[in-house]
């Protein structure tokens, strides 16, 4: 029988022990570009090891609820971000750490206008938008070694919800 799961809403502090909400709050760190732009100063902890930072660009198929989570990844090697380039929500699944495994899974769902950025070696689930066009900026390390672990879930989760 699968574990059924709920999304609930993005915030720093609930995101803070898996990485960084990346939105604009509050006012602006510093007013820029003959006062025309609002800048909000380094928002994530970019972490690449002993790589290089990339930004790849990905185009991941929408999903609709419920959604089965049978899968979760983790990069040991450095931060991975997920950058929305449309302004729709869509979900963030991630897990503390039980011995070498994801845990108890949680999951967020944005607003529009938030990305996130995982910290080195945090569970995640794989990219999920909700709506089309799923096309995302990831800004992560890139380099020699292997920096991808997955971990398959005996039995899947189960994710409802509503858009």
């Amino acid at each position: 029988m699968n574990m059924v799961l709920h999304p609930t809403p993005l915030t720093a502090a609930a995101f803070a022990a898996f990485g960084d909400v990346l939105e604009v709050s509050g006012a602006p760190d510093k007013i820029i570009n003959q006062g025309l732009c609002g800048r909000f100063h380094d928002r994530a902890t970019i972490d690449v090891g002993d790589g290089r930072t990339g930004i790849s660009l990905f185009q991941a198929e929408p999903r609709t609820f419920p959604i089965t989570l049978d899968m979760m990844e983790r990069h040991p090697d450095g931060s991975q971000a997920f950058l929305p380039m449309s302004f729709h929500p869509f979900l963030v699944v991630v897990a503390p750490d039980d011995a070498g495994r994801p845990g108890a899974p949680q999951v967020f769902i944005t607003t529009p206008g938030q990305g996130v950025n995982f910290h080195r070696n945090i569970w995640h689930g794989v990219l999920t938008p909700l709506h089309a066009p799923g096309l995302f900026a990831v800004v992560d390390r890139i380099g020699e070694g292997p920096n991808l672990q997955e971990h398959w879930f005996d039995t899947p989760f189960t994710i409802e919800g509503t858009v």
